[in-house]
């Protein structure tokens, strides 16, 4: 079809229709009554020549072709935003936005007391919200404009994607002060003796660590599994286990917890640790904004 016998103002209610999954939803996000929601999808499906959208148990599901359409038109939606922004410029100071990050539960713990910090101080009206690298689709939350950036070790965003390098995460034992471990050196007969708490975390920079202890066929008494590192303090603390850790995190928690990180007796590789953004977002004055101050705060230079 001819892009001049379509009305654009339908591709706001099919990307919002996507997003929300919802007639009534994409109604409330874009200020419309359901019955024009409703109204402008029968119109795109008769220039579409498609259904687009079918109703189901978990709501409107696309079909193929729009899931084709997807990804298109959101990154056309974007970059005309992008542009009509462009000459509107960012004052952190008076601005109000709302960002989404990415990030594990590492990430929360290492970044977000040092970020909130630093919004405090230059753009108190900002706020943050954080999803779980592992548990949103991140590649299409992120092109589709629902997550500003992402932190941390994610070789599924290539394409489309800018990145910029922080740090590089050491790896190192973590155990409580007082421990029979707790010395300047443990060896690797030690090591493998010793209860281990592992933390599961595949899709993670921590997963390529976990799979090179299993390369190297270095043994462990794994006492206790768990799939995050938010309790990994309070249990360490109480406990003779130890555990593999980075080593940003282990600084960040031996104060409060009373613990001790060692070097670690094996030889794993060192992760880089990234910043991410979708290359719709890369020219748009906010988000320039936050990535600048999160390398400032975090970056090694």
């Amino acid at each position: 079809m001819d892009l001049k016998q379509l009305d654009l103002n339908l591709l706001l209610v099919f990307n919002q229709l996507l997003a929300e999954r919802s007639v009534s939803g994409a109604a409330r996000a874009l200020g419309l009554s359901q019955p024009a929601v409703s109204n402008a999808l029968a119109r795109l499906r008769k220039a579409m020549g498609d259904e687009l959208f079918l109703r189901t148990s978990r709501g409107m599901e696309p079909t193929p072709r729009a899931t084709q359409l997807a990804e298109p038109v959101a990154a056309a939606l974007q970059l005309l935003q992008g542009a009509l922004r462009q000459d509107q410029g960012f004052d952190p100071a008076t601005s109000s936005r709302a960002f989404t990050i990415g990030m594990t539960d590492i990430g929360e713990i290492y970044f977000l007391p040092g970020l909130m910090e630093a919004l405090a101080e230059v753009a108190p009206g900002v706020t943050v919200s954080t999803v779980r690298n592992t548990a949103v689709q991140l590649k299409d939350e992120m092109e589709s404009g629902h997550v500003d950036l992402a932190l941390g070790l994610l070789p599924q965003l290539r394409t489309g994607f800018f990145q910029r390098r922080l740090f590089t995460q050491h790896y190192v034992c973590l155990m409580r002060q007082g421990h029979p471990l707790d010395k300047r050196r443990i060896g690797l007969r030690e090591f493998s003796a010793a209860e281990h708490l592992a933390v599961v975390s595949a899709g993670t920079g921590h997963g390529v660590v976990e799979d090179e202890l299993a390369r190297q066929g270095i043994e462990r008494r794994v006492r206790l599994t768990v799939p995050h590192f938010v309790a990994l303090g309070h249990i360490l603390a109480g406990t003779d286990m130890i555990a593999t850790v980075p080593e940003r995190l282990a600084q960040r928690m031996a104060g409060p917890f009373g613990l001790r990180w060692l070097a670690h007796p094996a030889p794993l590789p060192e992760i880089g640790i990234h910043l991410l953004w979708h290359a719709r977002l890369h020219r748009e004055p906010a988000n320039q904004w936050l990535r600048q101050l999160i390398a400032t705060r975090f970056g090694d230079g």
